[in-house]
């Protein structure tokens, strides 16, 4: 074996020996928690164990890991007996009851919102309907003899500009007559 192979070796033995001692300080760590009744997540067990999270999800640290949390969901946590007063805890089971009446009070709130939203537009419907119709038709009719009087307007404008146009092509037209006279006068003299 030459002074390579030797060095190679004892770095991989070295390497193992570490991946050895860090596996097994998730595992302490894990019990402790465990024993303690502490909430158990992946990050907190690489966070006490002092490793990187990607080695508690690792082949042979996830599996217990995974396990010792379905536990604690099935069964609850719990600290240490002194850690919580009694009266404090409380159970998955009293959670879920929370959850299911809080859903449920949002489901009676939107049917609320619904029925409320509902009531206002056939009121909204209602209000329109009561107003006075002639008073609608009467500003229909404003508004229409309005919009002749406008139409009306802009058709006088436009034929006021066509007809300015072809004064103002009419007087150019005399005036460049004017000045080729001028200069035909100017050169005659």
């Amino acid at each position: 074996m030459t002074g390579h192979d030797a060095r190679a070796a004892a770095l991989k033995a070295a390497r193992q020996r570490d991946s050895q001692d860090k596996r097994s300080r998730v595992l302490e760590v894990l019990e402790a928690l465990q024993r303690t009744g502490t909430k158990i997540t992946f990050a907190k067990v690489a966070k006490e164990a002092n490793v990187s999270n990607w080695l508690a999800y690792s082949p042979g640290l996830r599996e217990p890991i995974e396990a010792a949390r379905r536990h604690q969901e099935e069964h609850g946590v719990e600290g240490p007996a002194d850690s919580v007063p009694a009266q404090s805890r409380v159970s998955n089971a009293s959670l879920k009851t929370d959850l299911a009446l809080a859903q449920q009070q949002v489901k009676e709130l939107r049917e609320e919102r619904n029925r409320l939203r509902e009531r206002l537009r056939l009121h909204l419907g209602a209000e329109l309907d009561r107003s006075d119709s002639s008073e609608l038709v009467g500003r229909v009719d404003e508004l229409s003899r309005t919009n002749t009087a406008l139409t009306k307007e802009v058709q006088q404008a436009q034929a006021d500009n066509r007809a300015l146009g072809a004064k103002i092509e009419s007087l150019e037209d005399d005036l460049t007559a004017a000045r080729q006279s001028l200069r035909k006068m100017m050169r005659g003299a």
